[in-house]
């Protein structure tokens, strides 16, 4: 007789459309048996909660990803644990950072309507308020025909259908964590003063695409710091793809206006390598100009077991 075939796994909702609206928390938790027993029964009720948030109306398209930091998956879990996890690297180079911050927990809550968000969320923290401190909280919105504050369309080269579950999540690499993904999350704050300032022909060399119609730059002009060049990773002559969600965020009365970055990999070496590119630069030097108006102020690595995972926590 054949052996029995192994049971699927299913990934958290990570290569879903996107959405008009999100909400990114953050959390920090206790080393106790309370924060323990509380975030693993968390874990294993996450899914219910979508599902009764959701309910409320069904055409919200209501999710919510949870994502584990390196320090908490050893609490929470122990061994073994996901091969490419391990805190956030700070970048530095030149006064340009890439920063990390605080974060053990990562909830990425994502809704056509901002009620369906706020009111999940409201749920996680009333589940958590015993054990849990937030450190980042972020609700972001589509801004127009899907770009961000700088006014670019943001996330034109994402993979799309089975290409985004390709990028995005683990497969045979790590069978035992095989359905899961790596994610990353950073938020930029612009000066869009000084970006303004910036003719748009020049803008346009710095993305690396044109404004108005959202074409790439030939290769010809588009200089090698343009972010879509530093951001394209190319590996054994293929080009390797992260799968982003990106959300603008801002309050003009303060004058905050930014970037939610959240990318998702099958491999975290992916994204870090095109935030070295980024910050440090392809050669060192030939950064991303991006930075020269916006700032990176948050920063970090969260594992997003398989759903599968998590509703088998006990």
């Amino acid at each position: 007789m054949p052996p029995p075939a192994a049971e699927p796994v299913s990934p958290q909702a990570v290569a879903t459309p996107l959405t008009r609206s999100a909400i990114f928390l953050v959390v920090t938790i206790g080393r106790t048996p309370e924060s323990r027993a509380t975030v693993r029964g968390l874990c294993a009720d996450l899914a219910g909660l979508v599902r009764s948030v959701g309910f409320r109306e069904l055409d919200g398209s209501l999710s919510c990803v949870m994502g584990i930091g390196s320090d908490a998956w050893d609490f929470l879990f122990g061994a073994p644990r996901p091969v490419e996890l391990h805190p956030f690297r700070e970048i530095r180079a030149e006064g340009r950072v890439a920063p990390a911050t605080p974060g053990d927990l990562l909830f990425h809550l994502r809704a056509n309507r901002m009620d369906l968000c706020f009111a999940l969320e409201t749920v996680l923290l009333a589940r958590l308020a015993k054990v849990a401190a937030p450190v980042d909280e972020v609700q972001g919105f589509r801004y127009f025909d899907s770009r961000d504050l700088i006014g670019f369309v943001d996330g034109t080269e994402n993979p799309k259908g089975p290409d985004a579950s390709a990028a995005a999540i683990v497969g045979e690499e790590d069978p035992t964590f095989a359905g899961g993904s790596y994610v990353v999350v950073q938020k930029y704050l612009h000066d869009l003063a000084a970006w303004n300032a910036i003719p748009v022909e020049q803008q346009e060399r710095i993305v690396g695409r044109t404004k108005l119609d959202d074409i790439e730059l030939d290769d010809s002009v588009k200089p090698t710091s343009a972010h879509n060049a530093l951001t394209t990773i190319v590996r054994n002559g293929e080009e390797v793809d992260i799968l982003r969600d990106n959300m603008p965020f801002g309050r003009p009365a303060q004058g905050e206006f930014g970037t939610y970055f959240i990318g998702y990999a099958r491999s975290v070496s992916i994204t870090e390598e095109m935030l070295q590119n980024m910050f440090v630069g392809n050669p060192p030097g030939n950064y991303d100009h991006l930075l020269d108006v916006s700032r990176a102020v948050t920063g970090g690595l969260f594992f997003c077991p398989s759903a599968t995972f998590l509703d088998a926590v006990e």
